[in-house]
């Protein structure tokens, strides 16, 4: 659903705005770097509003969704957010440790050394598909980072943005953490605010304008966005397994996930083969799909007409559509779909899916479905099927995306130690574990002059001296 938002709504959510980011500006002044127990304080609150509140927090997801599987939001929401949590309370000693420099031989005694500093108060537009996970994610980073920090939660999940905030303020003063709701007004003038640091989860085109809004306040922003991400799979992998993996990837939280496979390339001849194995996992996993617990709903009715269009588009240019199983549109959830024999002209290739359809293209070399990739957009995620390193690597190597899952697809995301993040149209910036702290910090270089030294020998008036010292440092 989307919450209609009535204007006296709006303009209270805009005042709510401007105190908290007054309040939290003048709570950064006065303490502007948090002490290592502090920040632990307030990692550790965080992580008892996922573990005591789960079973709300899910609930709340599921009515947004019209349905979500419980078991979703436990397993793709509430498990890795606790996970991201425990990482940074068990690395943070170190990571807010200064890190010695090398100093040239030219500078020596001195010595160089960077410090991770808080920015100060950051802010964070949370996309509708994954609340929660992308809620706590960042907020984890900036709070580890000893930043403070207000949260806008999507229009399109105000259940959830209203528990969300109930939660977090039970537990955080508002000059810490604060949660915004509102429509769109809300989330464009959120935007324009002269932030320390924005990170913004959303779609390409939407991402656009919030880098503009921060560009009159020279905002520094991480964009976290979609794209149309390929899985390749090599003719020597077994398909029933590739089928099994890419299909998991696709039906989780209904293919609405930002790295989930937006089409697979599979060697020419395989296509029957992977159609087979793919409807008999799914028919596995979600027998009556549409009444199924486990299978999740279309966010709402707009998104589902919105993939209905794209296979009826694709239906009218030629395309075979294919449903897995058989699901009531009334339900408010969609089929998991095959659609084979595509063009470039059908708009399911062109605009980022977010749905349970895949598109199935066909390569005759490797060399070729790189080229494909290659003339697309870079994407937020590349997955490969094979078990030749040789080959792997030559994928790796050729092709340029966010991550890259190899053998499996979407559980990159959830590796604490691996930064997540997108390259050009899919993104730009970095966080989770050891990156996201510092996408949050400023890592101040710091250059300590010794009190005996040889400075002064480079120092005016230059004559002989400065001649012959440059000469010796220049050859």
């Amino acid at each position: 659903m989307q919450a209609q938002f009535e204007p006296h709504e709006t303009q209270a959510e805009l005042a709510h705005l401007r105190q908290v980011y007054q309040a939290q500006r003048e709570a950064y002044a006065a303490m502007p770097y948090p002490p290592e127990a502090l920040r632990r304080d307030r990692l550790n609150r965080l992580r008892h509003v996922l573990q005591a509140h789960g079973d709300e927090i899910a609930a709340a997801i599921s009515a947004d969704f019209g349905h979500r599987s419980a078991h979703e939001t436990r397993l793709l929401e509430i498990f890795p957010s606790l996970g991201g949590v425990d990482h940074a309370l068990a690395k943070l000693g170190r990571w807010m440790k200064p890190r010695r420099r090398g100093v040239s031989i030219w500078f020596k005694p001195a010595s160089n050394r960077v410090v991770p500093q808080p920015l100060g108060v950051v802010g964070i537009i949370v996309p509708w598909n994954y609340p929660l996970f992308l809620a706590v994610g960042p907020l984890t980073a900036a709070l580890a980072a000893g930043n403070r920090a207000v949260v806008k939660i999507s229009e399109f999940t105000p259940r959830l943005g209203e528990t969300f905030r109930r939660l977090i303020g039970q537990y955080f003063d508002e000059n810490e953490v604060a949660v915004i709701n509102g429509g769109a007004e809300v989330a464009q003038v959120f935007s324009g605010y002269a932030w320390d640091h924005m990170l913004f989860t959303g779609s390409t085109s939407v991402g656009k304008h919030v880098m503009r809004a921060a560009a009159d306040n020279l905002t520094p922003v991480t964009l976290e966005l979609g794209g149309k991400s390929p899985t390749i799979v090599h003719e020597s992998f077994p398909i029933q397994t590739a089928a099994e993996r890419v299909m998991y990837g696709k039906c989780l939280n209904a293919g609405q996930t930002c790295v989930a496979p937006d089409y697979v390339l599979l060697p020419e001849g395989k296509q029957e083969a992977f159609l087979a194995a793919a409807r008999e996992v799914v028919g596995k996993w979600y027998p009556d799909a549409g009444r199924n617990p486990d299978y999740t709903a279309v966010v709402n009715g707009r998104h589902l007409n919105r993939l209905q269009g794209y296979l009826k588009d694709a239906a009218e240019k030629g395309a075979r559509v294919v449903p897995l199983a058989e699901v009531d549109p009334a339900t408010g959830k969609l089929a998991p779909t095959l659609v084979f024999d595509t063009t470039e002209q059908m708009t399911l290739l062109q605009d980022e899916i977010f749905g349970p359809i895949l598109p199935v293209l066909t390569y005759k070399t490797l060399d070729e479905a790189i080229d494909y990739v290659n003339t697309h957009p870079r994407p937020l995620a590349l997955y490969y099927f094979d078990y030749d390193n040789q080959r792997i690597s030559q994928v790796i190597s050729n092709t340029i995306s966010g991550g890259v899952g190899v053998n499996e697809t979407v559980m990159h995301v959830g590796q604490d130690d691996l930064p997540f993040g997108g390259v050009g149209p899919s993104g730009m910036g970095h966080y989770h574990g050891h990156e996201g702290f510092e996408t949050f910090s400023k890592m101040k270089p710091i250059f300590a002059q010794s009190r005996f030294n040889g400075a002064w020998l480079l120092r005016p008036p230059y004559g002989p001296r400065v001649e012959r010292l440059l000469k010796f440092m220049l050859r």
